[in-house]
């Protein structure tokens, strides 16, 4: 199972590789496929919970590693894309920053999620995949006032809740807390600021 997982992460890290398909137009025909130009015009209303993302983000990351180890902090980058007919979006999230990286190391991130709409729940199913760790965190998302919160609990049942909040055009806060308590306490994981890139 384990392997599989692993597996189906790298998969769809390398099918989100950010400028793949247009640096070589229908030479990819699996890239081809993924991809979409927009969101499915039946479903555009509520598919900009999180089309609103499409594009690429700086970021200002703070991640506090478990065990009180010091946190870290550094720029990072995250790519958001139409895929699957526009009916989901899929994204590549990097910390630190490919370009900020002198030499590969443990404590770095290299995910990617897939997050797709359901109108019979009205809310987005989420699978974020880290193949590096390797680690995966399936969610439920849905628009809370003018934020998104996104909840999701493992097999141990330890719980995540992963918010993006004070959201604008060109900004947003992301902020990252985990439970081991069933949601009785929340502890943060990870704060990130975005800047659009583009």
């Amino acid at each position: 199972m384990r392997a599989r997982t692993i597996a189906m992460a790298a998969g769809l890290v390398l099918l989100a590789w950010p400028g793949r398909a247009t640096d070589t137009p229908g030479r990819n025909p699996m890239l081809d496929a993924l991809q979409a130009p927009a969101a499915n015009p039946h479903l555009a209303p509520k598919l900009q919970t999180y089309g609103r993302f499409v594009g690429s983000w700086t970021l200002d990351v703070t991640w506090h590693p478990p065990g009180g180890a010091p946190a870290r902090t550094a720029e990072g980058e995250w790519h958001f894309a139409w895929v699957l007919e526009g009916r989901a979006i899929q994204d590549v999230w990097i910390f630190p920053a490919r370009a900020k990286r002198e030499k590969p190391e443990p404590w770095h991130f290299y995910g990617s999620t897939l997050r797709w709409y359901d109108p019979q729940i009205d809310a987005w199913h989420i699978t974020y995949l880290e193949p590096t760790r390797p680690f995966v965190q399936r969610q439920l998302g849905r628009a809370v006032g003018p934020d998104i919160v996104q909840l999701g609990e493992d097999a141990n049942g330890v719980q995540r809740r992963w918010r993006f909040t004070e959201i604008t055009d060109r900004s947003f806060h992301w902020i990252g807390e985990v439970s081991w308590d069933k949601g009785a306490s929340w502890t943060l994981e990870l704060d990130m600021r975005a800047k659009r890139a583009s």
